[in-house]
């Protein structure tokens, strides 16, 4: 009864920020973020501690089915270069820089350690990205290449994050047995929310008369097909983008409009609460996993992570740039595939660069970090990288969050530059 009035009067919050955030034209994320950490202090606030599989079955399936149902497919296939980009090269970067940074930084990180750090903090999140950008009246290209990308990039950092595991177990990293496993994981999952969204186009097709039934099979298969997907051992996340882009194309061609509507509406009022909810876990997060840290490594570790989201900035930006650098290289070459359209120009790449904020998946893999190693010993140093990993984020949720209006603003009055 307990952990049901605390839901209930987290919600509660949650709707009333949003509301006041509104008035005060503040990002919502930024002030429930805030909230969720000043209610984490109430000294008779139970602990409220994230469950990584909750997060990964509760939250991600409908959130990324959502994302991907209105992502534009002509827009995501036309920037499916930047978006491959940024979502698989990019991690592996990021991941690479952040454990290099660890490990010569903080002491007693290992290099499987830092990269275990690493990979937890190397994917953007897609719920961050949409929520932080949404209503400043970015681009279509722009919104299209953030949201693709943090659709993708959860399952780069997935396996970037299971090598380091294995790593710092004792298990020996072989180059081609990762690449392996990226590949079947990523290809895997296509095909399972290839079959699924197959699946459900004939269930619509036939039973699309029966709104409720209809509604009920689109609201239950993101979860159906992300529990199918890691069954089978590939990746749920790619496999629930693939249903959610299928769904999408075959919805314009035989969903009627009140069908639409209808399904939009109870869609966003379900996002709604789930994006609410997520952030203000997020900022209860701060005070549970800050109790585990001495106060004389407290400051040093705040300083680690600022260095960190510093260095993982500076990362996307110059990957950012370069990408539109070879972009125009390409484009000039008569590069069939790279379409005009498809290019950058300097205020979508600094809007993209800052863009990359961390957010729900980041905790979730870090809150799944085994207590103990097969052996029975603790897991090496787990609560200094729970403890950063969760400054990182907040750092950019907050950070990047407050200062992405004012940069918007910023560059819509300056004139175009490519």
């Amino acid at each position: 009864m307990e952990n049901y009035s605390v839901v209930v009067f987290v919600l509660a919050i949650m709707i009333a920020l949003s509301a006041v955030a509104d008035r005060i034209k503040l990002p919502y994320p930024v002030l429930l973020i805030t909230a969720g950490i000043a209610i984490g202090f109430i000294p008779t606030m139970p602990n409220i501690v994230l469950n990584s599989e909750v997060v990964f079955l509760l939250f991600l399936p409908p959130l990324l089915y959502d994302a991907a149902f209105n992502i534009s497919f002509t827009e995501f296939k036309t920037n499916i270069n930047t978006i491959s980009t940024l979502a698989i090269s990019l991690v592996f970067i990021t991941a690479s820089g952040i454990a290099i940074v660890a490990h010569y930084l903080i002491p007693g990180m290992t290099w499987p350690l830092s990269f275990v750090l690493g990979a937890i903090l190397s994917a953007t999140d897609a719920v961050a990205a949409m929520s932080i950008t949404k209503g400043l009246g970015l681009s279509h290209k722009t919104n299209t290449i953030l949201e693709g990308e943090s659709l993708i990039n959860d399952a780069s950092a997935l396996v970037v994050y299971r090598v380091s595991i294995a790593a710092v177990t004792g298990t020996a990293f072989v180059f081609w047995k990762a690449s392996l496993q990226f590949v079947v994981l990523m290809a895997g999952g296509v095909a399972v929310g290839f079959i699924m969204g197959k699946l459900l186009a004939y269930i619509i097709k036939k039973a699309h008369q029966n709104t409720l039934v209809v509604i009920g099979f689109m609201l239950l298969m993101p979860f159906v097909t992300y529990l199918i997907a890691e069954e089978l051992h590939v990746s749920g996340v790619i496999a629930v983008v693939v249903l959610g882009l299928g769904i999408s194309r075959f919805s314009k061609k035989v969903f009627p409009d009140y069908l639409k509507n209808q399904s939009k509406s109870i869609w966003d009022i379900i996002i709604f609460l789930l994006n609410g909810l997520i952030f203000i876990l997020i900022g209860l997060q701060f005070p549970y996993v800050s109790k585990n840290i001495s106060s004389a490594q407290l400051w040093p570790y705040v300083g680690y992570a600022f260095t960190i989201t510093i260095v993982t900035l500076i990362l996307r930006m110059t990957r950012v740039f370069l990408q539109k650098i070879n972009l125009q290289k390409g484009f000039e070459k008569g590069k069939k595939r790279i379409k005009e359209t498809a290019l950058l120009d300097f205020k979508n790449s600094l809007i993209i660069s800052w863009s990359g904020m961390r957010g729900i998946v980041s905790l979730a893999i870090a809150i799944g970090i085994p207590i103990k190693l097969s052996n029975g010993n603790p897991f090496p140093q787990r609560d200094a990288i729970l403890f950063i990993s969760v400054l990182v984020v907040l750092f950019t949720l907050i950070g990047q969050g407050l200062s992405l209006p004012w940069l918007v603003k910023k560059l819509n009055k300056e004139p175009e530059s490519v």
